[in-house]
């Protein structure tokens, strides 16, 4: 039986409504993870998933224990990680509700525990992240999208934010003009420490609304959450059962 880690946000609890959680909070040398690990099976593949933010949804993404989050993950001996990652969309072709699966990140955080390499726990390694997305994984969600003719985009530049606040309309033309195609607050360090810890890691990011200054007139960003939150993540459940 194959085995896939999950780790998503608050709107992707969703898709692991069937869960159940056998165990307690993993704890790490790292700390503790944001939440218990739910199970499920799905035909010969078992799903393992960790809410990124709590359970609760309480967690902002400036403070999840994201080195503890990975470890706990990679504890479950996966054969690969998906990360599920709600997003605002940049680019012309990022429209809500359709599913990204990026292939570039860029990293605009600050202050975040970014990596195991600490000087403790684990020797100094430089790890190289040209490509900071599993090649197999990446090609696999693809593939699965096309055949179920999902509403995707084959791959695009993923830029990270600090949060919790939402980004402003000139720093979105920022990052336009950097090469972004969607924005986000969570897909690192998340990357970096797959990376370091050598799991094949992709993200399935989903957009649920335009970001600052893309949306129409008069249609505030929140307003687009709720519209497209539901069926973004009903189009994730799908692409999980397909593989």
């Amino acid at each position: 039986m194959k085995r896939f880690a999950l780790i998503g946000g608050t709107g992707a609890l969703e898709v692991a409504a069937q869960a159940v959680a056998p165990g307690d909070v993993p704890s790490t040398p790292y700390g503790e993870a944001s939440s218990p690990l739910l199970r499920w099976r799905s035909g010969d593949i078992e799903f393992c998933f960790l809410a990124r933010h709590g359970l609760a949804g309480v967690i902002p993404p400036h403070r999840v224990n994201y080195r503890a989050n990975v470890w706990a993950l990679r504890d479950a001996a996966p054969d690969g990680m998906l990360g599920i990652n709600a997003v605002g969309g940049i680019s012309a072709s990022a429209c809500p509700a359709r599913l990204v699966f990026p292939n570039q990140i860029i990293d605009y955080t600050w202050g975040r525990e970014h990596t195991f390499n600490d000087g403790d726990l684990r020797p100094l390694q430089h790890m190289e992240f040209t490509e900071p997305f599993s090649c197999r994984l990446h090609a696999l969600l693809i593939d699965r999208a096309a055949a179920l003719e999902l509403d995707y985009e084959p791959s695009g530049t993923y830029g990270v934010t600090q949060g919790p606040r939402l980004e402003t309309r000139a720093e979105i033309d920022r990052m336009a003009g950097d090469g972004c195609d969607i924005v986000g607050m969570t897909g690192m360090p998340e990357a970096a420490l797959a990376g370091e810890l050598e799991l094949d890691y992709a993200i399935i990011a989903v957009i649920v609304n335009r970001a600052a200054g893309r949306a129409p007139s008069g249609q505030g960003i929140h307003d687009e959450i709720g519209q497209f939150m539901a069926a973004g993540m009903g189009q994730v459940g799908r692409l999980l059962a397909a593989l």
